[in-house]
C-alpha cells in the first residue's frame, strides 16, 4: 500500500499500517529481497499527547516472515503487550511473494554474527528514525531501539489446519524446543490460534512409534519424520504446559481430604473448565484417578483433541460442548440440571480447574477473561464444589488492577485464597478453598502419588494471600 507519511507523524491508539519499500541495504545473510516489508503498530494506549514515547523496532527472524506471530495484526499487538512501556513497535523484514506464504516446514537458521546484527541494525537506523512519531524530535534526534524476538522452536512443522466456529482458525503443529539451561531437546505437539499466535494454547510430549532397534533416542524431529513407518504418539503422562503443573500442585491443598475420600472407596471428580488438546484432563484422569468432566466451547478444538492428543473418552472422562460460563450458571441455577450428565447436588466436584482466556488480541492476553472476574461468577464456581474442595485457576493477568481485583473477588465468596508463582510472564497459578484446610500429612498415599505425577517444587511455593 501507498505510504501516507502523515499518518505516522502522530501516535494514534492501535493504528497499523503495512508498506513496502525497495531494500535500501545490501546484507549477505539476511536482507534476501528487493523489497523489505515494514508494519507499524501503535499501542492501543498510546496518545498523541504522549511527551516521550518509547519507540522500538524489531528485525522479522529469518523466514518467520509469514508466520502469524510477525504477519498479522494479532500477532503484532502480542508483540507489542510483551515489551514494556512501548508505545510504538516497527517490525522489518523481508517482503515474500505470495507463492511464499505459509510453509509447512520451518528450521531454525544459524545465528546472525553479534557483528553482523550490529552492522544490520545501523543501516536500518535512518529507517527507523524515519518512523518515529514527530513528539520524540522535541530533543534532538532520537535513537533508534532495536529489540530481539527468540523463542525455543528448533523445528516447526504444520502437521494440520482448521476452522473453528468459536475459535476460528487454528494449526496443529509438531516443535522440537531446544532447552535454555542444558541445550536438551524435546519433540513436542501443539495448537495454536490465529487470533492469540504467540500464546500456545496446548501442548504434550510426542514420541515416536517405532520397531525396536531402528531408534536410539539422537535422532531430531526433522529426521524422524523422514524415516518410513514412524508415528507420534501423545504422551498424556507428563505435563509440559508451563501452568499444568503449578495447576495440579494446588490440589495438594486438599490432600488429606482427598485422601480419606479415595480411602472408603470414593474417586475423586474434576471438572475443567476449558479443554484445548486435554492434557489436563489426560493427565488427572491416567496419572490421578480422577473422573473428569471437561467443558469446551468449540467441537473442531475436541476433533483435534481426540484425534492428535490422545484424549480418549470414556465413563471417567466425559466432555460437554459449550460456553463455560453458561453451563456453569445453569448448573448453579439447578443443581439436579443434567447438562454435565450427572447430578451435581448428589455429588459435587472436589475441585474445578479454570483454564480460559480471552479471545480478544485488542486488549492483550487475559486469562480467565475479564467477564469470568466477578463474584457472581465465583459464587456459580462456589457452588460446584464440596466444602472440603478447591477451585484452581490459570491467571494471565493483564494489569495488576485485574490481578488484585480477581483475589478480592475470590476473598469475598470462599474462605481461603492460595497462589503459586508460575514465574513464566507473569503468570499464576490462584486457588480458593470453601473451609478450612486439613494439617496436611505428606506421608498419606495421595500425596506420594501427586508428588510422583508432577516435576518441581510448587507444591512447597503455595502461599496465603
Amino acid at each position: 500500500m501507498a505510504l501516507n507519511l502523515s499518518s505516522l507523524q502522530t501516535l494514534t491508539p492501535a493504528q497499523y499500517i503495512k508498506f513496502t519499500i525497495p531494500t535500501p541495504i545490501k546484507h549477505h545473510s539476511y536482507i534476501e529481497r528487493p523489497l523489505l516489508h515494514i508494519a507499524v503498530l501503535d499501542s492501543p494506549i498510546a496518545t498523541a499527547n504522549d511527551t516521550s514515547p518509547l519507540i522500538a523496532a524489531m528485525i522479522v527472524p529469518q523466514h518467520r516472515e509469514n508466520d502469524w506471530t510477525f504477519c498479522t495484526k494479532s500477532g503484532h499487538l502480542q508483540l507489542l503487550f510483551n515489551l514494556s512501556n512501548i508505545s510504538r513497535l516497527i517490525l522489518i523484514g523481508n517482503n515474500l511473494s505470495l507463492d511464499d506464504l505459509e510453509p509447512s516446514i520451518y528450521i531454525r537458521p544459524p545465528n546472525i554474527d553479534p557483528l553482523d546484527k550490529e552492522k544490520l541494525e545501523n543501516n536500518l537506523k535512518q529507517l527507523v528514525i524515519a518512523l518515529h512519531p514527530k513528539s520524540c524530535f522535541k530533543n534532538g534526534v532520537p535513537k533508534p531501539l532495536f529489540v530481539t524476538y527468540e523463542d525455543d522452536v528448533v523445528y516447526r512443522v504444520i502437521i494440520d489446519r482448521f476452522v473453528g466456529p468459536f475459535v476460528g482458525e487454528f494449526v496443529v503443529e509438531d516443535v522440537e524446543v531446544e532447552s535454555k539451561c542444558d541445550g536438551n531437546k524435546e519433540s513436542r505437539r501443539r495448537i495454536r490460534f490465529k487470533t492469540t499466535p504467540n500464546l500456545i494454547q496446548s501442548q504434550v510430549r510426542i514420541v515416536p512409534s517405532l520397531v525396536a532397534g531402528e531408534y536410539d533416542g539422537r535422532l531430531d524431529l526433522g529426521r524422524l519424520r523422514r524415516m518410513k513407518g514412524v508415528e507420534f504418539l501423545a504422551d498424556t503422562s507428563v505435563l509440559v504446559h508451563p501452568y499444568l503443573t503449578p495447576m495440579v500442585s494446588g490440589l495438594s491443598i486438599i490432600a488429606p481430604y482427598l485422601n480419606e475420600r479415595i480411602k472408603v472407596g470414593g474417586t475423586p471428580r474434576a471438572l475443567c473448565l476449558g479443554v484445548g488438546g486435554g492434557s489436563l484432563l489426560s493427565f488427572l484422569n491416567v496419572r490421578l484417578g480422577f473422573e473428569v468432566v471437561g467443558v469446551e466451547a468449540d467441537e473442531i478444538v475436541l476433533t483435534v483433541a481426540r484425534q492428535y492428543f490422545g484424549l480418549n473418552e470414556g465413563k471417567s472422562v466425559r466432555i460437554v460442548v459449550g460456553d463455560a460460563m453458561e453451563l456453569t450458571e445453569k448448573i448453579a441455577e439447578d443443581l439436579t440440571d443434567s447438562s454435565f450428565g450427572i447430578d451435581v447436588s448428589k455429588d459435587r466436584f472436589d475441585v474445578v480447574m479454570v483454564d480460559l482466556d480471552s479471545s480478544d488480541a485488542q486488549s492483550g492476553i487475559s486469562a480467565p477473561p475479564p467477564e469470568f472476574v466477578k463474584k457472581s461468577v465465583f459464587q456459580m464456581m462456589k457452588s460446584l464444589v464440596h466444602d472440603h474442595g478447591v477451585v484452581v485457576i490459570n491467571v494471565i493477568p493483564p494489569s495488576k488492577v485485574f490481578y488484585n481485583t480477581l483475589v478480592h473477588e475470590l476473598r469475598d465468596v470462599f474462605h481461603k485464597v492460595y497462589e503459586i508463582n508460575v514465574e513464566n510472564d507473569g503468570n499464576f497459578v490462584v486457588m480458593a478453598t470453601l473451609s478450612p484446610i486439613a494439617k496436611d500429612d505428606h506421608d498419606n498415599d495421595f500425596s506420594t502419588k501427586l508428588r510422583a505425577a508432577i516435576s518441581g517444587n510448587y507444591t512447597d511455593s503455595i502461599v496465603e494471600l
